[in-house]
């Protein structure tokens, strides 16, 4: 390989592949007062420095809990020992991604799962789900962000009713499929009626497994279910146990 095959490297796939390509955000805007789980704090922001102030420059302290927003859990959340943020490797930050989408189900049925044939019905038109990929449950319960209330969907009886991941299904991604994520536009992993009663198995299954995952997701109705990469990035505390993601689907 000489300097000229150096210099140009990856540049002409990008401008082949990828600089028409759409990329579509698939990320919640964070701010004070937005959806959250209800034992953790609200964000604290203020202005360090401002031009209103007089300063040069605008500077923000932030404060807010790791799972806060569009977050990425990485295995160490739920298990301890697991790997932490800093320990997931950018190899798996741009990642083949496939989309369940129930989102039919879910506006007939606020409290719907995936089932075995929803992978069935994706794999009779675009093949075996990739070994490594992202599989992202579209619900459009995106469309319900920023209204807490809509988030949660509590009925009369109390309890949570939003969709969520099925036992059957995690289990199918992790051990048959070896899906490196998931994600899902809801607060949670675990259906609401789940949640509501203290249960959050399939959470801690899947993190168990030694994945990683995105919450809160948006926008997956504007991304094919089959073709698209995405790109999950986050900052790299040391140790860390979470933190908001800038996440990104990249499609025709």
């Amino acid at each position: 390989m000489d300097g000229n095959d150096l210099a140009h490297g990856l540049w002409p796939f990008f401008r082949e592949h990828l600089a028409a390509a759409t990329f579509t955000d698939l990320t919640h805007a964070f701010f004070p007062g937005q959806p959250k789980f209800p034992d953790f704090p609200d964000e604290e922001r203020g202005l360090l420095q401002d031009y209103a102030q007089g300063h040069n420059c605008q500077v923000h302290h932030y404060a807010h809990v790791g799972q806060w927003g569009t977050h990425v859990d990485p295995p160490v959340h739920y298990i301890e020992g697991g790997r932490t943020l800093d320990n997931i490797p950018v190899r798996e930050m741009l990642l083949p991604l496939v989309i369940l989408d129930i989102s039919e189900m879910v506006a007939v049925d606020p409290d719907a799962t995936p089932r075995l044939d929803d992978i069935a019905t994706w794999e009779s038109r675009y093949g075996r789900i990739p070994a490594g990929s992202f599989v992202a449950l579209r619900t459009d319960w995106h469309r319900r962000w920023p209204d807490a209330d809509r988030m949660t969907n509590r009925g009369a009886d109390g309890l949570s009713h939003c969709p969520g991941w099925s036992p059957a299904v995690l289990a199918c991604l992790a051990e048959e499929r070896q899906a490196a994520a998931i994600g899902h536009e809801t607060l949670d992993t675990d259906p609401g009626l789940s949640v509501s009663v203290g249960d959050d198995g399939l959470e801690r299954y899947w993190l168990s497994r030694d994945r990683w995952q995105i919450e809160m997701m948006a926008n997956l109705d504007q991304v094919p279910v089959a073709g698209a990469l995405i790109l999950a990035s986050w900052p790299k505390p040391k140790a860390g146990s979470g933190f908001p993601a800038r996440v990104i689907a990249i499609h025709r």
